[in-house]
């Protein structure tokens, strides 16, 4: 509409013409005019919509936080309501444990065992040290009766009968020595290891059944708000992902600035470029006052490849008849202040509206000149949308 009425002079200046010279104004005499009217429109027309495109696929994008438990159970407590605000720790929801409880009791009580085992165990070693400690002494003993009867048979006072005894009871001495030997060698091993490696895995059962209690109550990782809450007490918890609890808004990260994704057409991706300056409106905050209604922008990232052509692997062959949909080519658009982030709603859909302004030249400075046409459009448009209501929702790509 404003490229009609920049161009129209020339039918204007001859209305004016013929209306000097008292002249009807007919198609024979209007005929230059209107067509160089009609030239010069087109022109205008293509400069404008080519090199300063525009889409209304704008939206502020935002990530949600599933809240999935990680285990089954009906709820017991449901400690959050929607549109309440948490932060990373707190409360959501507890699941009935008695299961679990009971599991880690089970797991406290074979700890209790194993610390009776070990007592059990030093008491069975000190014995066995004790006996080895006896039947030593008794051999040292034993050992000394057996040279005083070889001395004694040596003289001649003594007999060979009791050289033979004493020998005899020595060699059992040795071997009851042998046996307690063994004897506190197995009280060590096991308390040195049989039973250290039982307490281990009890120790292991128990930090497990802690775990799964711990499961019960479910905490926020993330600040942020809660909405579409499902639960209720009584309600069964799931552990399936596509069945969260709840969904939670996280908080925007501070040093992460928004990023607007906009569509545009495929025809714009020759024209459209990083560095490009643009202008964002966005339905949420369309005013009668135009108060922070349109922000100014830059486009920081094209990305290098459309949607609609990626493959994946599957068990069917493309049918191409279905890329008739073209897709569109995905442009990052960074706000110029970044103290307008704050007023733009997360999820809003938005116009972004791209100008030229990097050709050199008098052509260069006449394609930037004629961004004030689709400048003054986009403000004509965010008026409209406040009139009849429908907000700034459009089609096609200019």
């Amino acid at each position: 509409m404003f490229e009609l009425l920049f161009t129209s002079f020339p039918a204007v200046i001859r209305y004016f013409q013929l209306r000097r010279r008292g002249e009807a104004m007919t198609v024979w005499n209007m005929k230059t005019a209107v067509f160089l009217w009609a030239i010069m429109a087109v022109a205008v027309f293509t400069l404008v919509f080519y090199f300063h495109p525009k889409t209304y696929a704008g939206v502020v994008p935002y990530r949600t936080v599933s809240v999935v438990a990680q285990t089954t159970g009906p709820v017991t407590e449901v400690a959050v309501t929607n549109g309440q605000r948490v932060e990373a720790g707190d409360l959501l929801f507890r699941i009935e444990d008695s299961a679990q409880r009971a599991a880690l009791a089970e797991a406290q009580a074979q700890l209790a065992v194993i610390d009776a085992e070990e007592g059990k165990a030093e008491d069975s070693k000190k014995v066995a040290e004790a006996g080895v400690t006896e039947i030593e002494a008794r051999i040292v003993s034993l050992q000394d009766d057996l040279n005083d009867a070889e001395a004694l048979v040596e003289r001649g006072v003594g007999t060979t009968n009791t050289v033979v005894e004493a020998r005899a009871v020595l060699e059992s001495a040795q071997a009851d020595l042998d046996a307690a030997r063994s004897q506190l060698d197995l009280a060590l091993v096991e308390l040195e290891q049989s039973i250290p490696a039982q307490r281990q895995a009890v120790e292991a059962a128990i930090e497990q059944a802690e775990t799964a209690l711990g499961f019960t109550e479910v905490r926020s990782f993330v600040g942020g708000t809660v909405t579409q809450l499902a639960l209720s007490e009584g309600s069964p918890a799931t552990t399936l992902v596509v069945r969260p609890s709840m969904i939670i808004i996280p908080d925007r990260p501070k040093d992460v600035p928004i990023r607007v994704l906009a569509g545009f057409s495929q025809v714009a991706n020759s024209t459209i470029y990083e560095g490009m300056p643009a202008e964002v409106a966005c339905d949420a905050n369309a005013n009668l006052g135009f108060r922070n209604a349109i922000f100014p922008a830059h486009i920081v990232l094209v990305q290098p490849a459309v949607a609609t052509g990626q493959v994946v692997p599957s068990g069917d062959i493309r049918e191409l008849n279905n890329a008739t949909y073209r897709g569109s080519v995905q442009a990052f658009v960074e706000l110029v202040h970044p103290e307008h982030e704050a007023m733009l709603l997360d999820g809003t859909g938005c116009i972004v509206q791209a100008y030229t302004n990097n050709m050199d030249g008098v052509f260069g400075h006449i394609i930037a000149a004629t961004g004030v046409v689709k400048a003054a459009g986009l403000r004509m448009k965010v008026l409209g949308s406040i009139f009849n209501g429908i907000g700034l929702a459009g089609g096609g790509g200019h």
